[in-house]
């Protein structure tokens, strides 16, 4: 490649990649010290809340010395628009988490290694190449013969090595070669974190290029389906992947995780610890811990990714979207071609109503408040008393008409009369009940007398008030006693 085209393929990195967007930020190193404090260390995921609350009170100390206008909201929001924070939902709550993202563990790791440079060619790197190498010629010997004489080599040496110790001829490996070795499996163990982001990462981007890919095929549902599948394979080919199954075979072989766990223990027991600071001995005690955590997280990932992609094949929506996506398609090759005749700023003579979403600010929302609805006063508790008749009748009196006693009231009248109106009823005997007496002796006349179709009278009373009051209504008369 030449120069220029290395150039251009650099600035395009450089342009597009988040961790580099990182490196050359304005606060580059307050971000880096706020995220590699908070979840760059044993914490690797928190609830977005808590992770808000902490960047709140770590702004305030940093602003007697730094100019930072924000809010700890307000940096989350910026750090995961820029793609340094991944926000995912917590599985056990309604809640969401925040972790960082493989550019900005990498991007932390380089300044890591700037601060504290480590050997650029240490004893115990310059034999991790010499064994891997050794190893990677024996098992791709194709011939047997020689493949046998290098493992004969190799037990020569181990029966050597046994007999030595037998005969108490050795001795351990001194101070300084063990904390190099020591910080050599650090270096190593502390990538894996990125490692498991990394195939996260790719994870995501696989369901995003297949789901896309979905809609542009034209096969069935049943070759769709197997070829997502080959697709989610492919996943094991990458480095990230290889990386992952390695992980994986460690944990889920029991044998080799409890030897790996002992090997552990016995390294931090002996005064090799001293030469480790307190937060390293952390890292390695727990460091199968958080390699089985990151492998069933991948792992259920993969799973739901792939039950996803199922179902999303096997309903209705796959198919609707398929052929939504054509009329979009189809709709916007016309509009290409239209363009060549009609202006874009051309009336079209055609009205859609659009809907609208009303938009206010969050501080016009009402809370609720408990304790507006909170009750400050003592219940009084009211003992039952001995009901009095009187009392009883004067309350129906005020909710019932007395049809009883209106009734007397018209008996009595017709013994010396053969019939009597309402009106004249109510010129003789004032309406204990006001305007419900006289509706009552209306019912009462429609009921047992006779409405007259033609006639009208005019009726008068006394309200509660004592004014006087009239109603022109038909006449309503009584020719018979009202059965009682």
């Amino acid at each position: 490649m030449t120069a220029l085209g290395a150039a251009l393929r650099l600035r395009r990195l450089v342009d597009t990649d988040a961790a580099f967007a990182l490196l050359r930020a304005e606060y580059a190193p307050i971000i880096v010290a706020l995220l590699s404090r908070h979840l760059g260390g044993q914490t690797r995921r928190m609830p977005a809340e808590e992770f808000v609350d902490l960047l709140d009170a770590d702004l305030d100390a940093l602003r007697s010395h730094f100019a930072l206008p924000q809010t700890g909201v307000a940096y989350a929001a910026a750090w995961r628009s820029a793609g340094w924070l991944v926000r995912r939902p917590a599985p056990a709550a309604r809640a969401e988490t925040v972790e960082l993202s493989s550019e900005a563990l990498r991007a932390i790791r380089i300044f890591e290694q700037i601060e504290q440079p480590r050997g650029t060619a240490t004893e115990s790197r310059l034999m991790t190449i010499r064994d891997q190498v050794q190893r990677l010629a024996v098992e791709t010997d194709p011939d047997g013969t020689r493949r046998r004489e290098a493992l004969e080599r190799e037990r020569a040496v181990i029966d050597a090595q046994i007999q030595a110790i037998g005969e108490g001829r050795f001795e351990p490996l001194d101070a300084a070669r063990a904390k190099e070795r020591v910080a050599e499996i650090l270096r190593l163990a502390e990538d894996v974190p990125s490692d498991f982001q990394r195939v996260r990462a790719r994870f995501d981007q696989l369901n995003h290029e297949l789901m896309a890919s979905l809609l542009d095929s034209d096969e069935s549902q049943r070759s769709v389906v197997e070829e997502i599948f080959r697709g989610v394979d492919l996943i094991e080919q990458t480095d990230e992947g290889l990386t992952f199954s390695a992980f994986s075979a460690l944990v889920l072989d029991t044998e080799r995780s409890e030897a790996f766990e002992d090997d552990i223990a016995s390294l931090l027991d002996r005064d090799l610890s001293h030469a480790m600071t307190t937060a390293e001995r952390r890292f390695l005690r727990t460091f199968l811990h958080t390699l089985k955590l990151g492998s069933h997280e991948i792992h259920g990932v993969l799973a739901e990714f792939a039950r996803g992609l199922r179902r999303y094949v096997q309903s209705q929506d796959f198919q609707r979207d398929r052929a939504l996506q054509r009329s979009i398609r189809a709709a916007l090759a016309a509009a290409q071609r239209a363009a060549e005749h009609v202006k874009p700023f051309h009336a079209s003579g055609i009205e859609l109503p659009l809907t609208s979403v009303e938009l206010s600010s969050l501080g016009a929302l009402a809370f609720h408040d408990p304790s507006e609805f909170a009750v400050d006063v003592h219940v009084v508790a009211h003992q039952p008393g001995l009901a009095d008749l009187e009392q009883l009748r004067a309350l129906a009196r005020d909710t019932e008409i007395d049809f009883a006693e209106l009734s007397g009231v018209v008996n009595d009248r017709l013994r010396g009369t053969a019939a009597v109106t309402v009106a004249a009823l109510l010129d003789e005997w004032s309406a204990t009940q006001g305007v419900a007496s006289v509706v009552g002796l209306m019912t009462l006349a429609a009921r047992h007398g006779r409405v007259s179709a033609d006639e009208t009278e005019s009726v008068t009373w006394s309200g509660a008030d004592g004014a006087r009051r009239s109603a022109r209504v038909r006449t309503h008369s009584f020719t018979e006693r009202i059965p009682t």
